[in-house]
């Protein structure tokens, strides 16, 4: 998977995208210090069940914006080399089925979201592993969608608190006190899980079009396989 960037001229001559005090420090980071930020995932979780809603949504929120916004333009500024893709593969394929596989065993609401973040950093990082104009439009995408979504989820949770939902097999019972926030929550989450033709299904179609596009053949399989698992975390919501 090479690089494809080639617009270093046409933007830095505009002065819009030039981050000249970068250059002599951009370096990629090492393999064991991608793979110890895969371990502070596991703290996600209880951050969120533990953190005030409106915190627990702006952290969900906020710092992957700032991430990718920074990333993005550190990429379009000057090329990145191989080593600093494959580490960008390597996480975002732990990413996606880190966050798949714990969801399915996560019993209280707020849980699942966490989870479900983890994943869609690896669907994020997906854009950054291709390395093309193509890869990042899709992680702009991708972002976009992904903080709708959330925003949604956590507008939803305060309410599901107030009817004492705390737990998911509480769930069941909401479609009779409140049918109209058990749509919405429901119909977020299948969302996140990427079920057509809902927002989350268009993300992550372009996320996996051009991780294919840049020869990526095996994210995208991987990316597929995670939503699948992740359709049926949904399917446990009302």
């Amino acid at each position: 998977m090479e690089n494809n960037f080639h617009v270093r001229g046409e933007l830095t001559t505009c002065g819009a995208l030039s981050i000249p005090s970068l250059e002599p420090r951009r370096k990629p980071p090492s393999p064991p210090d991608s793979i110890s930020l895969l371990t502070l995932y596991m703290r996600a979780p209880d951050i969120y069940e533990g953190s005030p809603t409106p915190v627990t949504a702006f952290l969900s929120i906020a710092p992957k914006i700032s991430i990718s916004a920074n990333m993005s333009r550190v990429s379009i500024y000057g090329s990145y080399g191989a080593t600093l893709q494959q580490i960008f593969f390597f996480c975002s394929i732990a990413s996606m089925i880190l966050g798949a596989l714990a969801a399915m065993a996560q019993t209280k609401v707020k849980r699942p979201l966490a989870h479900s973040s983890i994943g869609h950093v690896g669907y994020i990082r997906t854009g950054f592993s291709c390395g093309t104009i193509e890869g990042i439009q899709s992680l702009l995408i991708g972002i976009f969608i992904y903080a709708s979504m959330t925003i949604d989820a956590f507008a939803i949770v305060p309410a599901l608190r107030q009817t004492r939902v705390k737990y998911i097999a509480d769930l069941g019972a909401l479609a009779k006190t409140n049918p109209i926030s058990a749509i919405t929550f429901s119909i977020t989450m299948f969302s996140y899980a990427g079920i057509p033709p809902l927002a989350g299904f268009c993300s992550k179609f372009y996320l996996f079009f051009a991780a294919l596009g840049c020869g990526a053949y095996f994210l995208a399989p991987v990316g597929v396989v995670t939503s699948v698992i992740g359709r049926w975390a949904a399917g446990r919501l009302p």
